[in-house]
């Protein structure tokens, strides 16, 4: 019977890492929500697809899976998504799975503990604290410089941040948040950090048996904060090969990981480089593939998928053990906006270093492609500029990650 790999994934991403489990001969079963089943899945490579309810609580995908094992046994559980992690972290607990365990997967989803760890291994990370007594926190506000953040502790990307230039503005946040009187809003489920001005820099790595085998060192053009917030054109590129900054950041991403304990699998990690004392700082690991195009942006550069890497090393064994890609050293780099067209065209875009379209409803998105980084550069300041006089749409930015 062929080995059998459960795939959890509350958003529709992830079709190659589907493709390579079913490359490599394994009985790959989807467990999607309801409404994604429409959504352009890479059929081929499934054998099977379970859904569950829109609204489904992790309970309610352990009972699914748990359902599956009872018809064909299981061997691998994965969460494609950054929601998903801890979900199938908890449905590998309840099947006694091998795998990452609930305790360690959460460590990549709430900020404080990611906080409470850099910091016992001396990785910089911005003053912060979490709100749990009025006396600390009043101190905590006297002593750190304006302004601050209020930042959700299990969310996504700059979803629920909010900028306060007082301690007073903090305390009406606060104040605002226990009113609601539900834990998701709890005050104790935030942080409040001290605001850095500064470039934010990404790390993607693929980490075998405890180390990292190659990673891609990526700057935002703004940070997400700002594109969330107030709009815009969202863009990355990959870092100069020679830089100080990205030997600094692989330096720090190595130590991080291992203060992790991070054994097999991928990693984003996100670091700010400050304008004031030009230190990075750590602003948060995910132990999943970083959204926006990332990991297409690094398949042209660097030659690897994020994606088919995590494929690979999920499956592998002893008998089957996990190679490491081939590495190149080039650049690319993605645009990405809302659009306001349902199908924008874009076929006025027609630059050879296009190697990449985004093909998904109100969106508008291209990754560009060249062995020079300045002429990577020099395509994102000109489309940027393109995207957002022909297509920009600017969306309300949401509190919290629902849907």
């Amino acid at each position: 019977m062929k080995k059998h790999i459960v795939c959890i994934a509350s958003e529709h991403k992830g079709n190659e890492f589907l493709e390579e489990c079913q490359n490599a001969d394994w009985h790959v079963t989807l467990v999607t929500r309801k409404k994604l089943l429409d959504e352009p899945w890479i059929w081929t490579a499934l054998n099977d697809v379970k859904t569950v309810e829109n609204e489904a609580s992790v309970e309610d995908y352990v009972r699914v899976v748990t359902n599956i094992a009872g018809s064909r046994p299981i061997d691998r559980v994965i969460g494609l998504d950054e929601f998903d992690v801890t979900t199938a972290a908890r449905v590998r607990e309840h099947l006694q799975l091998g795998g990452m365990s609930y305790s360690n997967a959460i460590r990549f989803r709430d900020k404080y503990a990611m906080r409470r760890i850099a910091d016992e291994a001396g990785i910089p990370c911005p003053d912060y604290i979490c709100p749990l007594n009025a006396d600390e926190i009043n101190v905590f506000l006297d002593r750190v410089q304006m302004p601050v953040i209020v930042k959700p502790r299990h969310e996504v990307s700059a979803f629920g941040i909010r900028k306060c230039e007082s301690k007073e503005q903090v305390w009406k946040v606060l104040k605002d948040l226990d009113e609601r009187n539900n834990w998701r809003d709890h005050p104790s489920q935030f942080l409040v950090e001290r605001f850095i001005d500064g470039d934010v820099y990404h790390i993607d790595s693929v980490v075998n048996e405890g180390k990292v085998v190659c990673a891609g060192v990526s700057r935002y053009g703004r940070p997400p904060f700002s594109v969330t917030h107030y709009g815009g054109v969202f863009t990355t590129s990959i870092v100069d090969y020679g830089s100080k900054e990205r030997k600094e950041l692989e330096k720090l991403n190595a130590k991080l990981l291992k203060a992790f304990g991070y054994g097999n699998g991928v990693t984003h990690g996100e670091f700010l480089h400050s304008r004031s004392d030009g230190k990075f700082y750590l602003l948060e690991v995910a132990c999943r593939v970083g959204g926006a195009y990332i990991a297409n942006v690094l398949e042209h550069a660097c030659g690897f998928n994020l994606w088919r890497e995590w494929a690979k090393l999920s499956i592998a064994d002893k008998d089957d053990p996990y190679k490491p890609p081939k590495l190149r050293k080039e650049y690319a780099g993605v645009a990405l906006a809302l659009s306001k067209d349902e199908v924008p065209d874009t076929s006025g875009y027609d630059e050879p270093e296009i190697v990449y379209r985004v093909k998904k409803a109100r969106h508008v998105g291209l990754i560009f492609h060249s062995k020079r980084r300045e002429r990577v550069l020099e395509l994102l300041e000109t489309y940027s500029q393109r995207i957002s006089d022909d297509f920009l749409a600017i969306a309300p930015a949401k509190e919290r990650y629902d849907d």
